[in-house]
């Protein structure tokens, strides 16, 4: 009796402890999906921390104080990016101007696509049963509603942005300089026996991270570069501005190679009108990518990051729901992390030898 009773305890704590972690991980995701310039933020942060710590180490042998080195990278790395952003902000508003001649042919396509698709749908009709019934047009003006949602959706965007462009650089700087403090106050929060396990973590997902946002950071200026080429080649409008915008969406496996299609096939429906340019852009920026993704990346970043096909997809579904565009660019950061956790967590190295499978 005393042995089936204490089974059965055993059997309520083991229930009770996992029902209170999925409690927990269930208001992780709450506050990451309300919370989401605050964490998006954060996240960047630390990505943009371990990017630059190497070029903060470096300045230090120079025998210069960590704190001045930190603020010296920021001011130089902010600069470096608000230099870029100038420099594109012309093109930008070139294309700003010249929108409206891509809209009508955009609009053009759209009206020639809906005016078959009532037709099917009068063919359709009249092959029905029963006299044909006249209804009333449909209102296609937008409802209130709606409206609002995006607009609040709007301003949530914009509150994000806001956060990461005014928050960002102080943050960075602040992790920089008390790197040594905040490392050590984190193994503190670790019991003594733990610590050795928990240092070891750390310095593993400081590799990976650094090791993923370099060479990422290589392949993407390879594929921009690759692209900005090729649409200077072919007599496309704006090859820089495009080229940029397809380096950008590599950082998006597997989708991100068709996604690059878009920018230079929107810019050329106002010069081509055959079929031929446009499949030779989805052939080359196919290829362009493939060759990134399948020859640099895996020398680059896939021995860290060792994560299998399917995680990465289900990263990218699972994090793009909960954060869009940002989540499709974070998701592979997030998913290399928990891996690097599970593997050094006895009871989770099965979820992580699955993650790397």
């Amino acid at each position: 009796m005393s042995a089936a009773t204490s089974s059965t305890e055993s059997v309520r704590v083991v229930v009770s402890s996992t029902s209170a972690r999925i409690i927990v991980a269930a208001l992780g995701l709450l506050f990451c999906y309300y919370a989401a310039g605050v964490v998006i933020t954060i996240l960047l942060s630390v990505l943009l921390a371990y990017f630059l710590d190497p070029v903060v180490e470096l300045i230090e042998r120079v025998r210069i104080s960590r704190s001045l080195a930190s603020l010296l990278v920021v001011i130089l790395f902010v600069s470096m990016l608000v230099g870029v952003g100038y420099s594109l902000w012309g093109r930008a508003l070139s294309f700003a101007d010249d929108w409206p001649r891509y809209s009508a042919v955009l609009k053009k396509g759209a009206t020639a696509v809906e005016t078959r698709i009532e037709r099917i749908a009068g063919r359709v009709s009249e092959l029905a049963p029963g006299p044909p019934s006249r209804s009333a047009p449909p209102d296609l003006r937008p409802d209130p509603g709606t409206l609002r949602t995006l607009i609040v959706r709007a301003v949530g965007s914009l509150y994000a942005l806001f956060l990461e462009v005014t928050f960002m650089p102080f943050l960075v700087f602040f992790m920089l300089a008390s790197k040594r403090d905040v490392w050590h106050g984190t193994l503190q929060l670790f019991p003594v026996a733990k610590r050795t396990q928990v240092k070891e973590t750390l310095e593993d997902v400081r590799g990976v991270l650094r090791s993923y946002l370099v060479g990422m950071c290589f392949v993407t200026l390879v594929v921009a570069a690759a692209s900005s080429l090729f649409f200077w080649l072919i007599g496309l409008e704006y090859p820089v501005l495009a080229g940029i915008v397809s380096g950008i969406f590599n950082m998006v496996p597997y989708i991100g190679a068709v996604l690059a299609w878009l920018p230079p096939m929107i810019i050329g429906l106002a010069t081509w009108k055959t079929i031929a340019p446009y499949l030779l852009i989805a052939i080359v920026l196919t290829a362009i990518h493939l060759l990134a993704l399948n020859l640099l990346a895996p020398q680059l970043v896939g021995r860290r990051v060792r994560l299998n096909a399917v995680a990465i997809t289900l990263s990218l579904l699972f994090w793009g729901w909960i954060w869009g565009a940002m989540g499709l660019i974070l998701a592979i950061p997030i998913t290399a992390t928990l891996r690097v956790i599970c593997d050094h967590t006895d009871s989770w190295k099965p979820i992580g030898r699955w993650l790397s499978a």
